[in-house]
């Protein structure tokens, strides 16, 4: 399962109560998780050098009744959409100008379960744009990072490098001492914001989570890679480099 699953669960769990008594046509939150991530998606722009800046503050509006919801959670809910947001970033990549805030309008010429998704890039998250009340500001939280790592025979392998080699050679990055192994069996590479397996021609080949490598496959938190008759774990850890992160 991956980051951006379990922000979703978490996310399902914490509103499931208040958002599936109501009416089918109410606005879900998943609907606002997933547009928030196609917001980003459609909104980024590319600069020099290959960086990608996206947008930081968004405003979901809402209908009246599903703006009174939303109210009734406030902060929770957008803390929720706030971490959707920045595993997304994360996943992607993305640059950011400012911390993230993910807020909600009232606008009364929304029907029920229809909303619209606004947003901008800013050093400093502004108050909402509308007249009208809005549901309570989260705290500016700053992007988790993640730091991608192979645990392997009780011992962690920190990925630092885009592109890192496992094999029995010497020469390998990582000396993996197992006679099913090729000396250069497999390569954990890094690219487009997504980090993949890719089998180097191997004698007895290379698995992830019991599928064989043809030509590559991608790892995903929890990934399981088999090599011979080692077995190692794929993980991305977060790491503490900003305040207001979890």
């Amino acid at each position: 399962m991956g980051i951006l699953d379990n922000v979703e669960r978490g996310l399902e769990k914490l509103v499931r109560g208040a958002f599936t008594t109501g009416s089918r046509s109410q606005v879900q939150p998943l609907e606002i998780a997933s547009a928030l991530r196609k917001e980003l998606d459609n909104r980024s722009l590319v600069l020099a050098q290959g960086r990608t800046l996206a947008p930081n503050v968004f405003a979901a509006r809402l209908s009246d009744s599903d703006f009174e919801l939303a109210q009734q959670w406030g902060s929770a809910l957008a803390e929720e959409l706030c971490d959707v947001v920045i595993a997304h970033v994360n996943s992607q990549q993305y640059s950011l100008q400012g911390p993230v805030r993910v807020y909600f309008e009232h606008d009364p010429a929304l029907k029920a379960g229809v909303f619209e998704i606004d947003s901008s890039i800013e050093k400093q998250a502004a108050a909402p744009r509308s007249p009208g009340p809005a549901a309570p500001l989260p705290p500016r939280r700053q992007p988790t990072r993640y730091q991608p790592i192979l645990e392997m025979d009780g011992q962690r392998y920190s990925l630092n490098s885009g592109s890192i080699v496992l094999g029995r050679s010497s020469d390998a990055d990582i000396l993996v001492d197992d006679t099913g192994v090729s000396r250069r069996h497999l390569e954990i590479r890094a690219q487009g914001g997504r980090i993949y397996a890719v089998d180097l021609g191997s004698t007895n080949g290379s698995y992830v989570n019991g599928q064989r490598v043809v030509g590559q496959a991608e790892l995903t938190d929890g990934s399981m890679i088999t090599m011979g008759r080692s077995r190692m774990t794929f993980r991305l850890l977060a790491t503490q480099d900003g305040a207001g992160h979890r």
